[in-house]
């Protein structure tokens, strides 16, 4: 793509090129994305009750357990994205926490009253950093929605904790084509064009760096100063 139409993209276009120019080693300019594209925090979700009790194993892969020689079971996705300030810099070295349900919509923690089975391939939570390009990428499965009440499901999302060098988010992923997104009062707390920031569309990866018949989303965050 000449870059002069890179002009003619929005602020999410642009973001999610340069999330896949990564992996070829294109990477767009951060003084670039941020003359194109005015940023926005992203906004806050809640920390949840399934925040996990224990330490978060540093992978990048959540769907082997180390020590244990199975699989997690579901749809594998390819989590990838960048985490930048509001000046379209990049956060070198920010901390990513992630923890989400596994493909039954159960966590692995003691306080779910989900009687969905747990996965015992599947412990649903790891840290990472950014590279020096602010990216960060884990494979994991996608998470099922869950109950939340008598009347209530939350729709399927993955939880993020993203920690930088002057200031901190707990936000959350969502999926566009969930059925349960209208009604689910932590993703409508937000506005109509915040929300749209909270939701990611599935797409198949066609690199062979990917796992085949694995899908992926891109799930860009963007802090104050990073």
């Amino acid at each position: 793509m000449a870059m002069s139409s890179i002009r003619d993209l929005g602020r999410r276009e642009i973001l999610m090129m340069s999330a896949v120019l990564a992996g070829s080693g294109v990477v767009l300019s951060p003084k670039l994305i941020a003359a194109e594209a005015a940023l926005q925090r992203t906004p806050d979700q809640i920390l949840g009750p399934f925040y996990p009790l224990s330490e978060m194993p540093q992978t990048s892969d959540l769907t082997r357990v180390s020590g244990r020689s199975g699989r997690a079971e579901g749809q594998v996705l390819n989590v990838m994205g960048r985490v930048l300030n509001l000046a379209g810099e990049p956060v070198r070295n920010a901390k990513v926490e992630v923890w989400q349900a596994n493909t039954y919509g159960r966590y692995t923690h003691p306080s779910d009253p989900n009687p969905a089975p747990l996965d015992p391939n599947f412990e649903g939570s790891a840290v990472l950093a950014t590279d020096s390009e602010g990216r960060y990428r884990f494979k994991t499965i996608k998470p099922a929605a869950y109950p939340a009440g008598p009347n209530r499901m939350r729709p399927a999302h993955i939880h993020f904790q993203v920690s930088g060098r002057q200031d901190k988010i707990v936000t959350q992923m969502y999926f566009d084509d969930d059925p349960y997104n209208k009604t689910d009062p932590f993703l409508n707390s937000v506005g109509g064009a915040e929300r749209q920031a909270l939701l990611v569309k599935k797409m198949i990866e066609p690199s062979p760096e990917f796992e085949r018949d694995s899908k992926s989303v891109i799930f860009d965050i963007v802090l104050f100063m990073g």
